[in-house]
């Protein structure tokens, strides 16, 4: 099985991530983490403000990860805001019938009244060294983008609206 997660920076992804390796020992894929390698290597010239750049070059190569582990019946967790939408064209029936797709979505009335709580978590599982472009205004429009995104394209979503514990059974359900 493979479980993507994504959602906007700051959402906990990763967090959900190490949870779910923690429960189920699923090994998982930080796009962030390939992200750097391939800057920090030279292997690319972007840089990790280049988000939308970053997508493009990333998204094949995780892709092609994905279908490799669901051809070799394992099960991995790919993480990061790098997923697509669309991400599903790429891969036939039978590779979607082994993947769970979840995107966590901030609701406004959570960011608003609990702006000071996801700065203070966002080095959890990270060490982010400067996040001082993560403002309120940031977080409000990146996770409404997703919001609306997830319902355009239909996809399911996890709503954070009033405290945040996210648990996911693998079974497709989130609780």
């Amino acid at each position: 099985m493979v479980i993507l997660i994504t959602g906007a920076s700051h959402t906990g992804k990763t967090l959900l991530a190490q949870k779910l390796l923690e429960t189920y020992h699923f090994p998982y894929l930080s796009l962030d983490l390939l992200k750097m390698g391939l800057i920090r290597s030279g292997h690319t010239n972007l840089t990790p403000e280049d988000d939308n750049a970053l997508q493009a070059y990333l998204w094949p190569i995780a892709r092609e990860m994905i279908k490799t582990t669901v051809e070799n019946r394992q099960n991995l967790i790919v993480e990061g805001c790098y997923i697509p939408f669309g991400w599903e064209e790429g891969f036939s029936a039978e590779y979607l019938k082994e993947m769970r797709y979840y995107c966590l979505v901030m609701s406004r009335q959570y960011i608003e009244s609990h702006f000071m709580d996801i700065q203070a978590y966002a080095c959890q599982i990270e060490n982010r060294i400067d996040d001082s472009w993560c403002t309120r205004e940031f977080v409000l429009e990146k996770n409404a983008y997703y919001l609306d995104m997830c319902r355009k394209y239909r996809y399911p979503y996890i709503l954070i609206e009033d405290c945040y514990q996210v648990d996911v059974d693998l079974s497709g359900e989130a609780k």
